[in-house]
């Protein structure tokens, strides 16, 4: 059966974690950018990582980090994959030794493929909508028409995702995963339970969906 993983970002409280993680998410987004209302401290991290079960994993947001910064968030919070949203260069990805994924801000007229044609070492590429001034977390869907083919790695949707246009999305362009953050939040930082359970049960529609017709 087709399994589009699902990622549910932007997790500041353990309990949401733990709900998330219930309700059948593969992997869980901590973002560590100063700047977003999602920002969590080196602490907080570590109590939300305690209360995730085993399996499921943590993913850790940056913004054009420093390579020392990263490097002590590594050492304090157990995180499997890393997700860059600003400038890096593959090089930069690449010097953690851990899988990452590059978010790519998709605006019309740009040419995606070339953009994320130096990323091979990436595990993903993950499209988010282009906000001036905005690394991401922008709650706006860009125009999925724009992605063609030509990519060389899989595919991570994101962008203005909720319960009620994901599954246009999966059918359209058959990503490997999907992530969402303000799509389920009662405000920036609090996830709603409910609307946490009606994202990931309209992934698995969707899946079903388009399991039967392959």
């Amino acid at each position: 059966m087709l399994h589009t993983r699902i990622k549910i970002c932007g997790i500041t409280r353990p309990e949401d974690a733990v709900h998330a993680a219930a309700r059948g998410a593969d992997a869980l987004g901590l973002v560590f950018y100063a700047r977003s209302p999602r920002a969590v401290s080196l602490e907080q991290a570590a109590e939300i990582a305690a209360s995730v079960p085993p399996l499921v994993q943590l993913v850790a947001l940056f913004v054009d980090e420093t390579p020392e910064q990263v490097a002590r968030t590594l050492a304090r919070v157990p995180v499997h994959t890393l997700q860059f949203h600003g400038d890096e260069s593959a090089a930069y990805c690449e010097q953690f030794s851990r899988p990452y994924l590059k978010a790519v801000r998709v605006r019309e007229g740009m040419d995606l493929a070339a953009a994320c044609a130096p990323y091979t070492s990436a595990a993903g590429i993950l499209l988010d909508s282009w906000q001036a001034g905005v690394p991401g977390g922008t709650g706006r869907v860009f125009d999925w028409r724009q992605v063609g083919g030509g990519f060389n790695r899989p595919l991570v949707l994101a962008g203005g995702l909720n319960a009620g246009n994901v599954g246009e999305g999966m059918a359209l362009l058959r990503p490997a995963a999907v992530d969402v953050s303000g799509g389920v939040e009662s405000e920036p930082g609090r996830k709603d339970p409910g609307e946490v359970a009606r994202f990931i049960a309209a992934v698995r529609a969707a899946d079903e969906q388009l399991g039967s017709e392959i």
